[in-house]
């Protein structure tokens, strides 16, 4: 059993003495908490979407305003991309990325402590929204002048969106420059560029993107609301501004965003994989070489978002919007030949992997489909794009990160979830998200708008909407399975063991949680499966690897995870 100390009551490997919490400059502790405050930003925004999508059940509005439901969709968007999808990506990376490097803690650790404070009350900042009586932004998470500037929007709610959105966008620079810094120079020995996990590969990839594209949102961040509160006319037509600036600037950080989300998931998929095909990724180097160049890709097709603007070149940015589905089709074929002749296995992490592999085909599918531009006119700001925009996200991103939180579970807490409530989560999720999203794409093709709170009762749209609304219950269900599964972990003892996967890359030579330096030794590093190298070396009649003692950082953190 896990004993209780002075310093505060134990549970699942983690000490909960708040004073430490709150000071804390360790890196897995600011990991668990970003992780925590990413899925309750998570929760909050999916009880939006099923007030939503109640409302849509039917014909009439039974449940919310118009103006309720543009300010629900506004918070939503906005918290889904920025509130919890890019957290979640620096919950793992802060978690991970000492480890898999064989590092005591972050370079910065203190600007690391910073980054995850300024995340957190800019999300709040932007929640607080709804606590203020004109409510909360109802600009729609793109925040398109003129419906974002005056007179069309008075509500303070959108003056906090735009300085919360300018606090997370400083949060999640902070923490790219420490990605970047740790990886580049906290190495262990042994450890080249072409040794380290794909996971801290993408994560090298999102942090340098991060780097360039969210100074772009944060500068149209400001000159919005210079123009809302401080007289300036960047966006106003009439006094010489041009509100096609602020689509080129959001979109500039806008569509690197979607990478910046899904590359670090492309990176987990790439971890999961092997561990439960018992063999090595195929083409290692092509995948990070695939992952380098979606990366350069990323930067130059935002515009495909601006088909129907009428001022952007229509050839270049379909081009380029067609020529980044090769390197992300090249990952799939890694994944793909890894399991070919694999001896799998099939517990929730190897399922989550699974299920992304077949919803994200899908989204991506549908994205080469918009990304030509006659197409794009014909479905713009229909639910077909809400369709194909949650088949990226959702069936990309969040199928991953479920594969990533039952896969680093044991390493976190020092227990497993339980099997049968883990895929029972993993066959609720998937089943609701069929559901919810597939008629989507033939409402879209019905001509039915997004960001409306009605449709009319004659569009025989009705039967459909309802389809879709059992749908996102049903993914609610799923989540409360999830929940269900950590207390039940939780309220056991610490008994997975430092490797109960067998895992390659170095977090799992660690013990399950970590001690504070993470690791007393390391093992020889050869491949880019340390691990698996040193459990081979280690079998009878098998050259015994001899392990190599760490020294803690310089400035090593106070307490422990």
């Amino acid at each position: 059993m896990t004993a209780v100390t002075s310093e505060g009551r134990a549970v699942g490997g983690l000490r909960f003495d708040l004073l430490g919490w709150l000071a804390t400059t360790n890196h897995k502790r600011i990991g668990v908490m970003y992780g925590v405050a990413a899925l309750g930003f998570f929760l909050a925004a999916g009880v939006m979407a099923l007030v939503m999508r109640a409302e849509l059940a039917v014909p009439g509005l039974q449940l919310v305003s118009e103006q309720a439901y543009d300010g629900l969709f506004t918070i939503h968007g906005t918290a889904m991309m920025l509130l919890f999808a890019t957290p979640m990506v620096s919950a793992l990376a802060n978690y991970l990325i000492p480890l898999q490097v064989g590092a005591a803690d972050m370079v910065f650790p203190r600007l690391n402590a910073l980054s995850f404070w300024l995340f957190l009350f800019g999300g709040l900042v932007i929640l607080s929204g709804f606590l203020v009586a004109s409510g909360p932004a109802d600009v729609g998470w793109t925040g398109y002048p003129p419906n974002s500037t005056l007179p069309y929007s008075t509500t303070t709610g959108t003056d906090l969106w735009i300085v919360g959105l300018m606090l997370t966008g400083v949060a999640a620079i902070l923490g790219a420059l420490n990605f970047v810094t740790t990886i580049y120079t906290r190495r262990a020995p042994g450890m080249s560029l072409f040794r380290m996990p794909v996971f801290c590969w993408s994560m090298l990839v999102t942090s340098l993107l991060i780097l360039y594209a969210f100074p772009a949102l944060t500068a149209a961040l400001a000159m919005l609301l210079l123009e809302r509160r401080f007289g300036a006319e960047f966006f106003n037509p009439a006094a010489g501004g041009d509100p096609v600036l602020w689509q080129h600037l959001f979109w500039f950080f806008g569509h690197p965003e979607v990478y910046i989300v899904a590359l670090p998931f492309f990176g987990v998929i790439g971890e999961t994989i092997p561990v439960f095909s018992r063999k090595p990724l195929f083409g290692y180097r092509a995948f990070v070489l695939a992952t380098v160049f979606i990366g350069i890709y990323s930067m130059t097709v935002w515009a495909h978002h601006m088909f129907t603007t009428g001022v952007i070149s229509l050839p270049f940015f379909s081009a380029t919007s067609f020529i980044i589905a090769v390197p992300t089709g090249v990952k799939f074929f890694n994944w793909i030949f890894t399991m070919i002749g694999g001896r799998l296995t099939f517990p929730s992490p190897m399922l989550w992997s699974i299920g992304f592999l077949f919803t994200f085909l899908f989204g991506g599918i549908t994205g080469v489909m918009v990304a030509s531009a006659p197409v794009d006119f014909q479905f713009q700001d229909t639910y077909f794009v809400v369709a194909h925009l949650h088949n990226v996200l959702v069936g990309g991103s969040i199928f991953a990160m479920w594969a990533g939180i039952t896969f680093w579970f044991p390493k976190i807490t020092g227990r497993r979830l339980d099997e049968r409530l883990a895929k029972s989560h993993f066959w609720l999720w998937t089943i609701g998200f069929v559901v919810t999203f597939l008629p989507q794409y033939q409402l879209g093709a019905w001509g039915m708008p997004r960001r409306y709170a009605d449709y009319p009762a004659s569009s025989g749209w009705e039967l459909l909407n309802i389809v879709s609304t059992a749908g996102a219950f049903l993914i609610a269900l799923s989540v409360l399975v999830f929940l269900v599964a950590v207390v039940e972990a939780l309220r056991r003892p610490a008994a997975a063991g430092g490797d109960p996967w067998e895992g390659n890359s170095l977090e799992w030579w660690a013990t399950s949680p970590p001690p504070t330096h993470n690791f007393e030794t390391l093992p020889p590093i050869r491949s880019e499966r340390p691990v698996f190298d040193a459990r081979e070396g280690a079998r009878p009649g098998a050259d015994r690897p001899t392990a190599v003692a760490t020294e803690p950082a310089a400035d090593p953190p106070g307490d422990a995870p």
